[in-house]
Protein backbone atom coordinates (compact mmCIF):
# COMPACT_ATOMS: atom_id res chain seq x y z
CA UNK A 1 0.00 0.00 0.00
CA UNK A 2 1.55 3.59 -0.85
CA UNK A 3 1.75 5.70 2.19
CA UNK A 4 2.62 8.37 0.29
CA UNK A 5 -1.37 10.46 -0.20
CA UNK A 6 -1.33 9.99 3.55
CA UNK A 7 1.59 11.64 4.46
CA UNK A 8 1.03 13.96 2.12
CA UNK A 9 -2.11 14.93 3.36
CA UNK A 10 -1.27 14.67 7.17
CA UNK A 11 1.52 16.94 6.31
CA UNK A 12 -0.40 19.54 4.44
CA UNK A 13 -2.79 19.92 7.44
CA UNK A 14 -0.14 20.36 9.61
CA UNK A 15 1.54 23.40 6.95
CA UNK A 16 -1.73 25.38 5.82
CA UNK A 17 -1.96 27.73 7.73
CA UNK A 18 1.56 28.61 7.81
CA UNK A 19 1.99 28.61 4.27
CA UNK A 20 -1.45 30.74 3.71
CA UNK A 21 -0.22 33.05 5.90
CA UNK A 22 3.34 33.28 3.66
CA UNK A 23 1.26 33.42 0.34
CA UNK A 24 -1.24 36.26 1.58
CA UNK A 25 1.67 38.35 2.94
CA UNK A 26 2.80 38.21 -0.86
CA UNK A 27 -0.43 38.56 -2.70
CA UNK A 28 -2.91 41.02 -2.58
CA UNK A 29 -5.87 38.94 -3.67
CA UNK A 30 -7.58 36.90 -1.42
CA UNK A 31 -9.08 34.41 -4.36
CA UNK A 32 -5.61 34.26 -5.75
CA UNK A 33 -4.36 33.08 -2.40
CA UNK A 34 -6.50 30.11 -2.13
CA UNK A 35 -5.59 29.34 -6.07
CA UNK A 36 -2.11 29.55 -5.31
CA UNK A 37 -2.20 27.34 -2.24
CA UNK A 38 -4.31 24.92 -4.30
CA UNK A 39 -1.33 24.83 -6.90
CA UNK A 40 1.36 24.12 -4.19
CA UNK A 41 -0.65 21.44 -3.09
CA UNK A 42 -1.16 19.75 -6.25
CA UNK A 43 2.62 20.18 -7.26
CA UNK A 44 3.44 19.04 -3.72
CA UNK A 45 1.41 16.10 -4.12
CA UNK A 46 2.37 15.31 -8.08
CA UNK A 47 5.96 15.80 -7.32
CA UNK A 48 6.65 14.23 -3.51
CA UNK A 49 8.70 10.92 -4.83
CA UNK A 50 10.66 13.84 -5.80
CA UNK A 51 11.39 14.70 -2.15
CA UNK A 52 14.70 12.97 -0.62
CA UNK A 53 14.08 13.86 3.10
CA UNK A 54 10.82 13.68 4.91
CA UNK A 55 12.31 16.03 7.36
CA UNK A 56 12.73 18.86 4.66
CA UNK A 57 8.96 18.62 3.58
CA UNK A 58 8.25 22.34 4.81
CA UNK A 59 11.10 23.58 2.80
CA UNK A 60 10.37 21.99 -0.41
CA UNK A 61 6.89 23.55 0.38
CA UNK A 62 7.70 27.02 0.88
CA UNK A 63 9.95 26.94 -1.93
CA UNK A 64 7.04 25.58 -4.24
CA UNK A 65 4.70 28.03 -2.30
CA UNK A 66 7.24 30.39 -3.21
CA UNK A 67 7.93 29.54 -7.17
CA UNK A 68 4.03 29.68 -7.84
CA UNK A 69 3.51 33.09 -6.49
CA UNK A 70 6.29 34.32 -8.91
CA UNK A 71 4.32 32.27 -11.54
CA UNK A 72 0.95 33.97 -10.39
CA UNK A 73 2.83 38.01 -11.09
CA UNK A 74 4.78 36.69 -13.91
CA UNK A 75 0.93 35.77 -15.69
CA UNK A 76 -0.34 38.51 -14.26
CA UNK A 77 1.85 40.88 -15.55
CA UNK A 78 0.95 43.24 -18.42
CA UNK A 79 4.04 45.11 -20.34
CA UNK A 80 3.90 48.53 -21.83
CA UNK A 81 6.42 50.48 -23.48
CA UNK A 82 8.11 52.42 -21.30
CA UNK A 83 8.16 56.53 -22.08
CA UNK A 84 11.24 57.76 -24.22
CA UNK A 85 11.67 60.39 -21.99
CA UNK A 86 11.95 58.16 -18.80
CA UNK A 87 14.99 58.60 -16.69
CA UNK A 88 16.29 56.49 -14.31
CA UNK A 89 17.50 58.09 -11.16
CA UNK A 90 20.98 57.54 -10.03
CA UNK A 91 21.47 56.21 -6.73
CA UNK A 92 24.03 54.17 -5.00
CA UNK A 93 23.49 50.00 -5.75
CA UNK A 94 22.23 48.89 -2.38
CA UNK A 95 21.09 52.24 -1.34
CA UNK A 96 17.58 51.66 -1.84
CA UNK A 97 17.81 47.99 0.14
CA UNK A 98 19.43 49.72 3.02
CA UNK A 99 17.10 52.68 3.49
CA UNK A 100 14.34 50.00 3.10
CA UNK A 101 15.96 47.91 6.11
CA UNK A 102 16.59 50.77 7.78
CA UNK A 103 13.23 51.91 8.02
CA UNK A 104 12.38 47.81 9.71
CA UNK A 105 15.58 47.79 12.31
CA UNK A 106 16.46 51.04 12.61
CA UNK A 107 13.97 50.97 16.05
CA UNK A 108 15.41 47.43 17.27
CA UNK A 109 18.86 49.32 16.77
CA UNK A 110 17.80 52.87 18.44
CA UNK A 111 17.51 50.50 21.62
CA UNK A 112 21.09 49.24 21.99
CA UNK A 113 23.20 51.21 24.14
CA UNK A 114 24.67 54.16 22.19
CA UNK A 115 28.59 53.15 21.73
CA UNK A 116 27.27 50.03 19.75
CA UNK A 117 24.06 51.24 17.99
CA UNK A 118 25.76 53.84 16.07
CA UNK A 119 28.33 52.23 14.97
CA UNK A 120 25.86 49.26 14.00
CA UNK A 121 24.24 51.83 11.96
CA UNK A 122 26.50 52.83 10.53
CA UNK A 123 27.94 50.04 9.27
CA UNK A 124 24.68 47.73 8.31
CA UNK A 125 22.21 50.60 7.47
CA UNK A 126 24.07 53.54 5.54
CA UNK A 127 27.40 51.43 4.14
CA UNK A 128 30.06 52.85 6.08
CA UNK A 129 33.28 51.72 6.28
CA UNK A 130 35.03 50.61 9.57
CA UNK A 131 37.57 52.23 9.09
CA UNK A 132 35.75 55.74 8.09
CA UNK A 133 33.30 54.75 11.40
CA UNK A 134 36.66 54.59 13.49
CA UNK A 135 37.71 57.81 11.59
CA UNK A 136 34.61 59.18 12.72
CA UNK A 137 34.12 58.37 16.27
CA UNK A 138 37.50 58.47 17.27
CA UNK A 139 38.67 54.78 17.61
CA UNK A 140 41.03 52.66 16.22
CA UNK A 141 40.13 50.52 13.60
CA UNK A 142 39.85 47.24 15.85
CA UNK A 143 38.06 49.20 18.78
CA UNK A 144 35.64 50.03 15.50
CA UNK A 145 35.69 46.30 14.37
CA UNK A 146 34.72 45.07 18.32
CA UNK A 147 31.76 47.62 18.84
CA UNK A 148 30.12 46.80 15.13
CA UNK A 149 30.56 43.28 16.03
CA UNK A 150 29.55 43.56 20.06
CA UNK A 151 26.50 45.51 18.95
CA UNK A 152 25.78 42.91 16.36
CA UNK A 153 25.49 40.42 19.03
CA UNK A 154 22.72 42.56 21.32
CA UNK A 155 20.91 43.75 17.94
CA UNK A 156 20.56 39.77 17.83
CA UNK A 157 19.31 39.31 21.05
CA UNK A 158 16.81 42.43 21.02
CA UNK A 159 15.27 41.00 17.46
CA UNK A 160 15.06 37.48 19.03
CA UNK A 161 13.73 39.14 22.39
CA UNK A 162 10.94 41.52 20.43
CA UNK A 163 10.44 39.01 17.22
CA UNK A 164 9.07 34.89 16.17
CA UNK A 165 11.09 34.37 13.34
CA UNK A 166 10.42 31.54 10.81
CA UNK A 167 13.29 30.26 9.02
CA UNK A 168 13.49 28.07 6.08
CA UNK A 169 16.03 27.39 3.40
CA UNK A 170 16.11 30.71 1.26
CA UNK A 171 16.21 32.77 4.70
CA UNK A 172 13.22 34.50 7.04
CA UNK A 173 10.15 33.76 5.35
CA UNK A 174 7.90 35.05 8.17
CA UNK A 175 7.86 36.63 11.66
CA UNK A 176 5.40 38.11 14.54
CA UNK A 177 6.00 40.00 17.25
CA UNK A 178 6.41 38.00 20.30
CA UNK A 179 3.73 38.28 23.08
CA UNK A 180 5.76 38.57 26.17
CA UNK A 181 9.07 40.57 25.94
CA UNK A 182 10.19 39.37 29.63
CA UNK A 183 10.78 43.80 30.42
CA UNK A 184 12.56 43.94 26.70
CA UNK A 185 11.06 47.04 24.92
CA UNK A 186 10.22 46.17 21.41
CA UNK A 187 8.57 48.55 18.69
Amino acid sequence: MNTEPIYMISQWQNHKAQLRRYVSKRVDDANAVDDILQDVYIKASVNLHQLTSKGSLKAWLYRIAHNTIMDFYRQRQQFEPLPEDLMAEEQEPGQQAREELAQCLGPLIDELPEKYGVPLRLAELEGVSQQEIANLLGLSLSGAKSRIQRGRVKFRQQMMACCDLELAQEGIVDYSPKSSNKGVRCQ
